[in-house]
C-alpha cells in the first residue's frame, strides 16, 4: 500500500438525528463545518486541536479522528508509521449535533485520501458501513458521509443508508446550551417498551416528515410531533423540552436535536430573524441551512 505524504485537508458536516418522530432512522446533514488534516509521518502520533472541545479531548492515539483513521487503514490492507492531525472543530460537543460522527467520518475520509487509489480499497459504502460500526448506529453518520437527509438503519444485510430530496426553502435555528448531555444518559431515560398507539402515531409523523421536508415545508409542525423519546428525556434537559414545548405552542417546527440538549427549529429562512430572538439568555443560537455535500476532501 502506498501512502500520500500530505498533508490532506478534509471537512465534515454537523447532523442532528431524529428530527423528532425519526427515531434512530432519520438524520440531516447542517451547514457548520470541522476541518481536519493530516499527513503521514516517520512514526509515531501528533495531535493538536483548535476549538470546540479543545480542553478536554486527548492528543495521542485514543483520539477518535486517529482510531477511526486507524481502523479504515486496516481495513485498506496496512497502516503508516506515524501520523500527524490537526483538527479545527466547529461542532459543540455532547449537544446533539454529531460531533463524535463527524470526528468518526472525518477520521476514515482522511485516511482513505492519504491512500494512493484508497478509493477503489475503500469504496463510499464501506466507508459509511465502518462508520456506523465504529459509531453504533447509522443515523448521524449517514448524513455526516453523505450529506443532505438521510434515511438510515440496520438490517441482516448490514447498515443501510438512503438519500432523500430536501426543499430548498427548509433551514434550521439551533440553539445551543452551555452545558453538554452524554448520548448515552439520555438514552439511559427511555423505556424499553412504549404503547402501540405511541409507535403508529410516531411512523405516521415520520412517513409525513419525509414529506414535509421534500417539497411541502409548511406540514413540518404536524411532521415533527414526537411520540417516543423527547418527554422521556425531559429530566435529563428540562430547559432544552421546555424550549421545544414553547416553540411549538407556537407553531413553530421544533425538535431536540439527536440525543440533545440542542434544540433545533425549521424554517423557510424568513423567519429565521424571528427565532434567533428567542435564543434563552446564556445559550447561543445559529440559523444554518442544510449541507448537501457531506464529508469532503478540501
Amino acid at each position: 500500500m502506498t501512502f500520500v505524504q500530505g498533508p490532506v485537508t478534509v471537512s465534515v458536516p454537523a447532523t442532528s438525528a431524529n428530527l423528532g418522530p425519526g427515531y434512530d432512522s432519520l438524520g440531516l446533514a447542517l451547514d457548520l463545518r470541522d476541518t481536519l488534516t493530516a499527513s503521514i509521518t516517520d512514526g509515531g502520533v501528533e495531535v493538536s486541536v483548535a476549538g470546540e472541545g479543545a480542553a478536554e479531548v486527548p492528543r495521542d492515539g485514543s483520539h477518535l479522528v486517529v482510531r477511526a483513521m486507524r481502523q479504515a487503514f486496516a481495513r485498506m490492507g496496512g497502516e503508516p508509521a506515524g501520523l500527524r492531525l490537526a483538527c479545527d472543530n466547529v461542532v459543540p460537543h455532547a449537544r446533539g449535533l454529531g460531533s463524535s460522527s463527524a470526528a468518526i467520518v472525518g477520521g476514515i475520509v482522511l485516511a482513505r485520501a492519504l491512500v494512493a487509489g484508497g478509493e477503489l480499497l475503500l469504496d463510499d459504502d464501506a466507508v459509511f458501513g465502518l462508520a456506523a460500526e465504529i459509531e453504533g448506529h447509522p443515523d448521524n453518520v449517514a448524513p455526516a458521509f453523505f450529506g443532505g437527509l438521510t434515511i438510515a438503519g440496520h438490517d441482516d444485510d448490514g447498515f443501510f443508508a438512503v438519500r432523500a430530496s430536501v426543499d430548498p426553502r427548509v433551514s434550521a435555528v439551533v440553539f445551543v446550551p452551555p452545558t453538554g448531555v452524554e448520548t448515552k444518559v439520555a438514552r439511559g431515560l427511555l423505556p424499553q417498551v412504549v404503547p402501540h398507539a405511541d409507535a403508529a402515531a410516531d411512523a405516521g409523523r415520520a412517513a409525513l416528515l419525509i414529506a414535509a421536508l421534500a417539497g411541502q415545508p409548511e406540514q413540518l409542525h404536524r411532521a415533527t410531533r414526537d411520540y417516543l423519546h423527547q418527554d422521556y428525556r425531559r429530566p435529563a434537559m428540562p430547559e432544552t423540552v421546555a424550549l421545544v414545548d414553547e416553540l411549538r405552542a407556537d407553531g413553530v417546527a421544533a425538535i431536540v436535536s439527536g440525543a440533545g440538549p440542542t434544540a433545533l427549529a425549521f424554517c423557510d429562512g424568513t423567519d429565521a430573524a424571528e427565532l434567533l430572538e428567542r435564543c434563552p439568555e446564556g445559550w447561543s443560537a445559529r440559523h444554518l441551512p442544510v449541507d448537501r455535500d457531506g464529508a469532503r476532501v478540501v
